[in-house]
């Protein structure tokens, strides 16, 4: 009888392996690049740390403060024949680059009747982060990329699959936005050693269970993982569907799970009006006809606060509160 042996993994840091994953395909192929502000001493996260020592300042280029400038070069470089990783730094700043992502990274395929392809990864730290950060730099915005046609959307919650991901980001032909959560950057998680890719489109279950069926992403799986592991000491079993991917999102594995639950919670630390979750929960409701409701931030602005902040804040308290609902 054969046994089967568990894969190796090494403890890191979710900025730690953004910077293996990069380190890695820029190693694998000479024509992957990154450029943005201040990424020669190593990214406001850390996720460059050391990698202008060993590529050059030609593969990791410090750009001058001008995101639309860093937008167009990153596109231009991609039709030239490249593979750019653009580093807008945090979500908010890619507001003065919006045109050149939403008008001209995202259409060139279809407005060039495809002749070429953009293989861009763009980098947009998103959502809340440690603090004192305030209106203009906490935002979650994926709702607004995930409906624009042209772009693939990501959005990895764990050390394991910020690396994967990135990696299979940096070697797809579409243009791909990596949603990273910034509140997690300094979270460790076990990340397989040797090489492997986290598969676009593919969510994967956090959680195993029976009861509820509760979908999320990116920097609020760890409250929605508290509020399941409190909602099973009261007797709801919760089963958690980290998304990973927003678009294409794995639509047959939600489906699955809340057809199996007959009941679907949709929670996202972005303001809950007009957010992706509700085209998760009318798609779930469409198929399935079950009961399903969402949770997620109030329409207000981020306050600086820390009082005001954590009005905003989709807590674990709030979600294990949602989930009794809807377990009713």
């Amino acid at each position: 009888m054969s046994v089967q042996s568990t894969p190796k993994t090494t403890t890191m840091t979710i900025a730690e392996a953004a910077r293996d994953g990069l380190a890695e395909e820029m190693r694998r192929d000479p024509s992957v690049w990154a450029l943005g502000e201040d990424l020669a001493p190593g990214g406001i996260f850390g996720t460059y740390k050391g990698l202008v020592e060993e590529f050059g300042p030609e593969r990791i280029v410090s750009t001058p403060i001008s995101e639309s400038m860093i937008m167009n070069v990153g596109f231009g470089a991609a039709l030239g024949g490249t593979r750019p990783v653009i580093e807008m730094r945090i979500l908010d700043f890619a507001l003065c680059a919006w045109d050149e992502l939403i008008n001209q990274i995202a259409k060139a395929r279809f407005m060039f009747g495809g002749q070429t392809n953009v293989p861009v990864v763009v980098r947009l730290p998103q959502g809340i982060g440690r603090g004192f950060q305030a209106a203009q730099h906490s935002q979650s915005l994926e709702a607004w990329l995930v409906h624009t046609p042209g772009l693939v959307v990501l959005a990895p919650a764990t050390a394991a699959d910020e690396k994967g991901l990135l990696k299979s980001a940096i070697r797809c032909d579409d243009p791909v936005v990596m949603l990273e959560p910034k509140s997690l950057f300094s979270t460790t998680g076990e990340v397989p050693e040797g090489e492997y890719t986290t598969p676009i489109g593919e969510a994967r279950i956090a959680r195993e269970g029976n009861d509820v069926t509760l979908v999320t992403w990116s920097s609020l799986l760890p409250a929605v993982l508290a509020a399941a592991e409190k909602a099973a000491a009261a007797g709801v079993s919760v089963e958690v569907v980290d998304l990973r991917s927003l678009w294409p999102w794995d639509r047959a594995r939600v489906l699955a799970s809340a057809g199996r639950t007959k009941r679907a919670l949709v929670a996202h630390e972005a303001v809950l009006v007009g957010g992706f979750g509700a085209e998760i929960a009318a798609t779930i409701t469409e198929e399935l006809g079950v009961p399903v409701a969402r949770i997620g931030a109030p329409r207000i602005p981020v306050g600086y606060a820390p009082i005001l902040e954590n009005t905003y804040r989709v807590t674990a308290e709030k979600i294990f509160e949602a989930i009794a609902k809807v377990a009713r």
